[in-house]
């Protein structure tokens, strides 16, 4: 099923997407119809920490109550949030070898423009990429960024006003279930609640600067709604192989990046395993994929503009569509 957060009438509420991602069902209303209520639906993370009963309710709710229209609103006369609002944590990984190459080229090349040094820049754009450094292949790679900046699909992203350079990162993620530590990659399944959408808004120039100090990235990715999380989270069983979707990026209509979740470095079950290594995996976390091949500006030397709309599609889970807007225009 697709699982989404959204606000009706001033209040927040989790509900089922149906009818083509067109509808969607007020799973909590739906319960006081059957009594008291279920508290499961107070919010999402409610709804992953009452466990796989909760999620047998929400569907035998849908399957008698679905077809009564006041139990459900059209998505576009509401307004769709982040599906996971405040993860307990967030992390972001490099698992894309194409991306992982191509990135600090493009780290590179933006130093050469902003030096005025195209002689540089036509070194750089001649050089081969190069073979994968050995330690993308040791052990997953990711850091962990600031799980109080997340929002939602349709929201504006204010661009922040230390930086000049502004990107979007084509990634799609995971949102995990059931605490555990030392997780085998053979039982991370058991952790995973579903799948969304992730567009890692990027200040690449602060961002340059922190990568040259060998510690980051923190201002370059951590400012207020640069974390895009949506447009809600579709449980495994609807995904099928996580493995062989379809994603693309488009700005302004333009398509700028197609790509596919095949090939990542370790899979989000392998991740799992590495991250809970004597560490305790807490349900409700938010673990990002990286970005796909040429699936940022970075990557094509194009970035955003004042008023850009950013559009992050991937099969199967929907479209996560923003702007950005300059705070000093």
């Amino acid at each position: 099923m697709k699982l989404a957060t959204y606000r009706s009438a001033g209040q927040d509420k989790v509900g089922l997407v149906h009818a083509r991602d067109s509808q969607v069902f007020d799973l909590a209303e739906a319960a006081l119809r059957e009594g008291p209520g279920d508290p499961a639906f107070a919010s999402m993370l409610a709804l992953i920490d009452a466990g796989p009963h909760a999620l047998d309710q929400a569907a035998a709710l849908f399957e008698k109550h679905g077809t009564d229209a006041t139990l459900s609103v059209a998505v576009g006369a509401v307004d769709i949030l982040a599906p996971l609002p405040e993860p307990r944590q967030m992390r972001d990984g490099m698992s894309f070898p194409l991306h992982i190459l191509q990135a600090p080229r493009g780290q590179r090349k933006l130093a050469a423009r902003a030096r005025g040094d195209m002689t540089e820049l036509a070194r750089i754009d001649a050089e081969p990429l190069g073979e994968l450094p050995e330690i993308y292949r040791k052990q997953p790679i990711f850091y962990i960024t600031n799980r109080f900046s997340v929002r939602g699909t349709n929201t504006t992203v204010k661009w922040p006003r230390y930086s000049k350079v502004m990107d979007y990162e084509l990634e799609f993620g995971i949102v995990t279930k059931n605490k555990g530590a030392n997780i085998s990659a053979a039982k991370a399944k058991d952790h995973i609640f579903g799948y969304t959408i992730f567009n890692d808004f990027s200040a690449r120039d602060a961002q340059r600067i922190e990568m040259e100090g060998r510690l980051g990235p923190a201002k370059g990715k951590s400012f207020d709604g640069g974390n895009v999380i949506g447009p809600w989270i579709v449980t495994p069983d609807e995904i099928g192989d996580p493995y062989r979707l379809k994603m693309e990026a488009r700005v302004n209509g333009e398509i700028r990046s197609k790509g596919v979740t095949d090939g990542m470095l370790f899979s989000f079950e392998e991740i799992i395993a590495h991250v809970t290594e004597d560490e305790t995996l807490m349900p409700g976390e938010f673990i990002g994929s990286g970005t796909v091949g040429n699936g940022c500006g970075l990557e094509l030397g194009w970035y955003l503009e004042h008023g850009d709309t950013i559009e992050l599609e991937v099969e199967k889970i929907g479209i996560l569509k923003n702007r950005v807007e300059r705070q000093d225009v």
